[in-house]
């Protein structure tokens, strides 16, 4: 299978940037297609459940989203703790600094799940997904950088109620839903209860 990028530009520039792409790549059955796609670029992001295995328990962060306001969703959205990683910075250090600026609490054990395509049909965002360990005895409370806009609210869950919340669809965006339930499988055979 082989792809090449044969026209490529900008269309459009703001907190997001879309570029138009014309791109030809093989077939299954043998042959090439030539495609005109819009991708959005976002740029690479990275996404941490905070975890405290003394109470089994994660935190998790509510904040406004726009995107989910158009919907007729609650757009203040339960998530785990994410940030966009800048040039020259590791995924692992965009965890541990987002976790102070949106949960006010330090990281333990930084630990790599995986990194993934939350969309790629239109978006060429990746996402590091991590597993850390935290004191979570002390956590909760309203946080975020006035100077991106943003009003975090924080708060300590069980697991089990975190899977609740899941089922119920109170968690419904896919960073949030990955980490919940690879966890959760991962504690199951790591540590059966």
């Amino acid at each position: 299978m082989d792809w090449k990028i044969l026209k490529q530009e900008k269309s459009f520039s703001g907190f997001f940037n879309l570029f138009t792409y014309q791109i030809e790549h093989t077939l299954f059955n043998g042959g090439t297609s030539i495609i005109d796609r819009e991708v959005l670029h976002r740029g690479h992001a990275a996404a941490v459940m905070p975890y405290d295995p003394a109470t089994d328990s994660v935190l998790l962060i509510e904040q406004f989203r726009a995107g989910a306001a158009h919907t007729n969703h609650n757009p203040w959205l339960f998530e785990f703790i994410a940030g966009m990683v800048e040039e020259g910075e590791h995924s692992s250090e965009v965890v541990r600094r987002e976790a102070r600026e949106e949960a006010g609490i330090e990281l333990g054990e930084v630990n790599f799940i995986s990194s993934y395509f939350p969309s790629p049909g239109g978006s060429a965002e990746t996402i590091d997904l991590y597993w850390a360990t935290a004191d979570l005895s002390d956590a909760g409370g309203v946080f975020g950088l006035q100077t991106e806009g943003e009003d975090i609210r924080s708060s300590v869950h069980s697991l089990d109620d975190a899977m609740q919340m899941l089922d119920e669809g109170l968690i419904n965006n896919s960073v949030t839903m990955l980490l919940l339930l690879w966890f959760y499988r991962f504690r199951q055979l790591n540590n059966p209860r």
